[in-house]
C-alpha cells in the first residue's frame, strides 16, 4: 500500500509541476505575443481557471507527502520526503502571500477596468511563479529521489 502511495503522489506532484512549468514557459510566453487585450484576457482567464483548481492540488500534494513520510518513517529515502514536503509548504506560501493576491485582482481585470500598471503586476507575478516552480521541481526531484 504504501508503494502504491509512494508512486501516486510522486505522479501528482509531477503532473502539478507540468502545468506550472507550462504556465511559465509555454503559455505566459505565447500570450504575451497576442494582441494586448488577448494577452490580459487569456491571463484573466487562466486566473480564474487555474486558480480554482491548483489549491487543491497544491494541498492534496502537500498532504499525500505528508502521510507517506508518516506511513514510510522506518523505510530509506524518508529526510527527502520531509524535505519535499517542506519545500511544498514553502510554495504554499509562496502562492499565498505572492501570487494569489495578484491573480486575485488580475483574474477580474477586463480591457475596460484594468490598471494602467497591468502589465508590471503580470510581470511582478511571472517572477514569483518562476521562483515557485523552482521550488516544487525540486520537490519532486526529492520525491524521485526518495523512491529509489
Amino acid at each position: 500500500m504504501l508503494d502504491a502511495l509512494e508512486v501516486v503522489t510522486t505522479v501528482l506532484v509531477g503532473l502539478m509541476v507540468g502545468v506550472e512549468f507550462s504556465v511559465a514557459f509555454v503559455m505566459n510566453p505565447i500570450f504575451s505575443k497576442l494582441p494586448e487585450d488577448s494577452d490580459q484576457l487569456a491571463r484573466a482567464h487562466g486566473g480564474r481557471m487555474l486558480g480554482a483548481l491548483m489549491p487543491f492540488w497544491y494541498i492534496g500534494s502537500l498532504v499525500l507527502s505528508a502521510v507517506w513520510a508518516v506511513a514510510g518513517w522506518h523505510r530509506h529515502g524518508t529526510g527527502l520526503v520531509v524535505t519535499a514536503g517542506a519545500l511544498l509548504i514553502l510554495s504554499v506560501i509562496m502562492s499565498v502571500l505572492l501570487l494569489v493576491p495578484i491573480n486575485n485582482r488580475g483574474k477580474t481585470w477586463t480591457p475596460e477596468n484594468r490598471p494602467e500598471d497591468w502589465k508590471e503586476q503580470m510581470n511582478r507575478w511571472n517572477r514569483f511563479h518562476y521562483a515557485r516552480v523552482a521550488v516544487i521541481v525540486a520537490a519532486f526531484t526529492l520525491l524521485v529521489a526518495a523512491l529509489v
